[in-house]
């Protein structure tokens, strides 16, 4: 399927690692290679991403593209499988990566740290044959969508929430649906609960990605029904399952360009990247902790196993995912009114994160940029 380099063989490595599919008459040794010569993007290296992108080099695709710019959280590891304790602080791209190369040397493997946006979001999905949409918020989910519109790449789309899970295949045909059939207008904040608002059991996200990897599988070896025009919904709480038929509608295609909905795409209702932070590079920051120490309250929001092991004398520690804990809370208050507050992590991606948290309950704070690697390197000069 890919318009890159065809291969018309396995090699020996590949034929011992892909035999239970190479005995199977619905894949069998043309499969594999169909399989070997089709590359596969990955929007989101989380929870459904993670399942997504381990069975996509398990079964064989050849090129794998994952795109993420988020950094790996201790609380993500609940469910995003293809993370580690020891890779917390990470670019989740880094650490999908290197579990994949280790786990399947034979993909190749194409990174983005970057959100997707109206900006580059054609350029790449061009690129790969089929865009598996592991997302999790409307306004990137409809970018998305619009995308392979336009560029007519079949999208499989996951969702889950809580112990639930969706499943289904966007525009495969010419005359297939797409999201814009399912969900013509995006659902109002009110009507969606915020990321900080509900959970998600772990296995959904395992079981839908799964799941998407199936449909990926059959759209590229042709086989099988394929959940085209269909919604597969999982309730794994009382263990039911449903398929709901999806009509397609003509209008919903008349995308003429991504720079329609620039602004609705823009919309992200799990991002407070909408809201500004005040920031501090680190030589400044590091003059002020020169000339007033007393005067700094310096928050590390990284894990408490990566401050064990490396911090900056004077600092404190809250882990982001604590960091909204009232008692938390209340001596940051006390002491912003007679200290100034910084927040730190690793590279600056957390502790932005921190900032914000702490704008929202009216504490002025500034995040360091480029993190303690940066500052330490400048305390040591």
């Amino acid at each position: 399927m890919s318009k890159d380099i065809k291969f018309n063989f396995l090699n020996s490595d590949e034929q011992e690692r892909y035999q239970k599919h190479l005995t199977l008459k619905e894949i069998g040794y043309d499969g594999q290679l169909s399989l070997k010569n089709s590359s596969v993007l990955c929007i989101g290296a989380g929870g459904l991403g993670s399942s997504v992108l381990l069975y996509l080099a398990a079964a064989g695709i050849g090129k794998i593209g994952i795109l993420d710019n988020d950094h790996v959280e201790k609380s993500n590891l609940q469910r995003q499988i293809i993370h580690e304790t020891n890779t917390i602080g990470n670019l989740k791209i880094d650490s999908a990566r290197e579990r994949i190369k280790k786990f399947n040397p034979n993909s190749e493997l194409l990174t983005y740290a970057e959100r997707i946006n109206p900006k580059n979001a054609l350029e790449i999905i061009r690129k790969f044959d089929v865009i598996c949409d592991c997302s999790d918020n409307f306004g990137t989910r409809y970018l998305i969508n619009d995308a392979c519109l336009l560029l007519k790449k079949p999208l499989v789309f996951g969702s889950v929430q809580g112990f639930e899970g969706q499943v289904s295949v966007f525009n495969l045909h010419k005359t297939s649906p797409n999201l814009r059939d399912l969900l013509p207008e995006s659902p109002s904040k009110n009507a969606v609960p915020s990321c900080a608002q509900y959970g998600v059991v772990g296995v959904s996200t395992g079981l839908i990605g799964i799941l998407q990897v199936n449909e990926i599988i059959k759209i590229i070896l042709k086989k099988g029904q394929i959940l085209d025009g269909k919604l597969l919904v999982f309730d794994l709480l009382n263990m039911n399952m449903k398929k709901l038929n999806l009509k397609s509608d003509q209008v919903n295609k008349q995308i003429k360009n991504l720079s329609q909905f620039e602004d609705f795409y823009s919309v992200d209702e799990c991002s407070d990247e909408n809201n500004t932070v005040n920031t501090i590079n680190a030589r400044d920051f590091n003059n002020l902790y020169k000339e007033k120490p007393n005067k700094i309250l310096l928050i590390d929001v990284r894990e408490n196993e990566e401050f064990s092991a490396s911090s900056i004398e004077g600092s404190i520690s809250i882990p982001l995912s604590l960091l909204d804990q009232k008692s938390d809370l209340e001596f940051i208050q006390k002491e912003s009114l007679i200290r100034e507050v910084f927040t730190i992590c690793k590279s600056g991606k957390r502790s932005e994160k921190a900032s914000k948290i702490l704008s929202k309950f009216k504490i002025k704070s500034r995040s360091i940029e480029g993190g303690i690697e940066k500052v330490k390197e400048i305390l040591c000069n």
